[in-house]
């Protein structure tokens, strides 16, 4: 019993893991991915020994399944909490609001609104760019000014310049100061 605990826990920490190499990965962070995949490996192996070692029992592969799934929606909640990189949301709007123009800039997003045509009118894009950890406060702010809006987010990979990089780089060098 002792030793299906065991294969069950090493799935919980060995999926989560595998979760953050991969996304690691994808976002270009490379000395990150390689230490997950480091214990991902690791676990991978010590878990595998224990399932095959001896009689493979069925016990043990169906917990080492139900592990994998389990560790899924584990790694699917550790990844939504840490919400790491950027994502951009593309705005677009019957009327020119500025009141929620103001109040996202007032919030520290950074807004850039464009003009454009629609199929029967003038239309309103802003461009936000935020990080991902703010995007839920930035929908419901959106939600709250223009609840008819249509938005598109997509997840930013590179970037360069613009207002967010100089705010970020605002805060950086205020914690430096404030620590000499």
């Amino acid at each position: 019993m002792k030793e299906i605990l065991l294969i069950l826990l090493l799935q919980l920490i060995y999926v989560p893991v595998l979760t953050l190499r991969t996304i690691f990965l994808v976002k270009g962070m490379s000395m990150y991915a390689s230490f997950f995949g480091f214990l991902e490996a690791l676990v991978y192996v010590f878990g595998l020994s224990l399932v095959f070692s001896g009689e493979q029992s069925t016990v043990a592969m169906v917990v080492y399944a139900v592990g994998f799934g389990i560790g899924i929606i584990i790694g699917s909640y550790v990844e939504s909490f840490l919400a790491l990189g950027y994502t951009t949301l593309v705005v677009n709007l019957t009327n020119k609001n500025e009141q929620l123009i103001n109040r996202l800039r007032e919030e520290g997003f950074g807004v850039t609104v464009f003009h454009g045509e629609g199929r029967d009118s003038k239309r309103y894009q802003l461009d936000i760019l935020t990080k991902r950890n703010r995007e839920p406060e930035l929908m419901e702010l959106i939600e709250r000014y223009e609840p008819n809006a249509f938005i598109i987010s997509y997840e930013a990979r590179k970037f360069k310049g613009g207002y967010l990089l100089h705010s970020i780089k605002k805060v950086k060098m205020k914690g430096k100061t404030n620590m000499l």
